[in-house]
């Protein structure tokens, strides 16, 4: 019988299903969205959870040592504290969406994307937009030259004018 088997668990051997966890769960801390399959998510979804209340909940330096057990990238134990405590603080739980993409085409298994609610991801538009630069008049005299030598090449490539046919026979 199958009483009390609710346990999300992977499929791989214990350390390796651990180690899977974790690099997922750093993943999804530093890049605030992650693509993996159903049941991967359905794992790490409660662990991100976990630790970013108990982040929000304890003093900073223990709550680094209890988010450094589980992470693999102290940078991703830094943005919890720095990022999603003040993010996240009027919300209690619920802090990431699993959102279907579709089916993996090797083995048809179930693909998905994990998000953080309220994620910024890529870069914002504030930084890509550039200042136009200032323009310099000596481009524009190296433009009229190089207009006047197109000009002049286009005289060049003029055909010549047909040569008549001579009327005279050579001699042999």
């Amino acid at each position: 019988m199958r009483h009390q088997c609710s346990r999300l668990r992977l499929k791989q051997k214990p350390a390796h299903a651990k180690m899977l966890e974790r690099n997922l769960v750093t993943s999804l801390l530093l890049y605030e969205s992650i693509r993996t399959t159903k049941k991967r998510a359905k794992v790490v979804q409660p662990t991100v959870d976990r630790l970013i209340n108990y982040a929000k909940s304890h003093p900073p330096h223990v709550a680094v040592r209890y988010a450094n057990r589980i992470v693999t990238d102290k940078n991703a134990s830094r943005k919890i504290m720095e990022v999603y405590c003040s993010r996240y603080a009027d919300r209690a739980s619920g802090l990431s969406r699993i959102i279907p993409v579709g089916a993996r085409k090797g083995d048809g298994a179930e693909i998905v994307d994990i998000v953080l609610i309220d994620a910024v991801i890529g870069k914002p538009q504030e930084e890509e937009v550039k200042k136009p630069a200032k323009k310099k008049e000596a481009p524009k005299e190296e433009k009229k030259e190089t207009v006047a030598a197109k000009a002049e090449a286009q005289e060049k490539k003029k055909p010549a004018a047909k040569k008549k046919a001579s009327t005279t026979k050579k001699k042999s």
